[in-house]
């Protein structure tokens, strides 16, 4: 249902890939819920933040904790990323995954400056987020929003939030950086996009 030929997502497919690796990795090294094993693989922990390992704001966005975890992630990456990624072009969708998702583990740093007891974060969904914010553009888009209508993504965003209100075990200062964050950058990269894109129709 595109003007263009069928494509095969490389980027979402590389990224998949390297999540369930590390995962493998993680069960090997004592289990991807052991919190001293997500610290050693890069998990996000403000006190080790703050005293100098940066990296942890990306290394973060590539583990998870727990086979439920990774799953709904990974499903979710799968059925967005090759959509954006085929709209955007490799180059570009791998641009916008890794900013929105250091752009969510960025917020979620920032609010746990507040809390006395800053939990250890990790996670691909605030990079998910981020590349969801991009069916804002398609809806904008006079040539996709008969097949990304407003309402109906606005709906489908607010229900994907929605459990990070109530739950005490998702991020949802991650979802909401990574969403806002990948709004903003996938409004710019579609500026750069030459005027012969991806048209979805109904």
């Amino acid at each position: 249902m595109t003007k263009r030929q069928f494509q095969i997502p490389w980027i979402t497919v590389l990224l998949i890939g390297i999540n369930l690796i590390i995962y493998g990795l993680e069960m090997l090294q004592g289990g991807s819920e052991n919190n001293r094993v997500a610290i050693r693989f890069g998990a996000q922990y403000l006190p080790l933040v703050m005293k100098g390992e940066f990296w942890r704001v990306f290394t973060a966005m590539f583990l998870h904790f727990g086979w439920n975890h990774l799953a709904s992630n990974m499903i979710s990456l799968l059925v967005i990323g090759q959509i954006v990624e085929l709209y955007f072009g490799r180059i570009r969708f791998l641009l916008l995954y890794l900013i929105s998702g250091i752009g969510g583990n960025l917020l979620s740093l920032f609010m746990d400056m507040g809390s006395a007891d800053p939990g250890i974060s990790a996670g691909a969904s605030g990079a998910i987020f981020g590349i969801m914010a991009s069916f804002v553009i398609f809806a904008l888009d006079s040539h996709m929003r008969k097949a990304f209508p407003l309402p109906r993504v606005l709906l489908g965003l607010l229900l994907s939030l929605a459990p990070g209100f109530y739950s005490t075990g998702i991020d949802l200062y991650a979802h909401l950086g990574g969403f806002f964050v990948g709004l903003v950058v996938a409004f710019l990269l579609k500026l750069t996009l030459p005027r012969r894109q991806v048209r979805f129709e109904e």
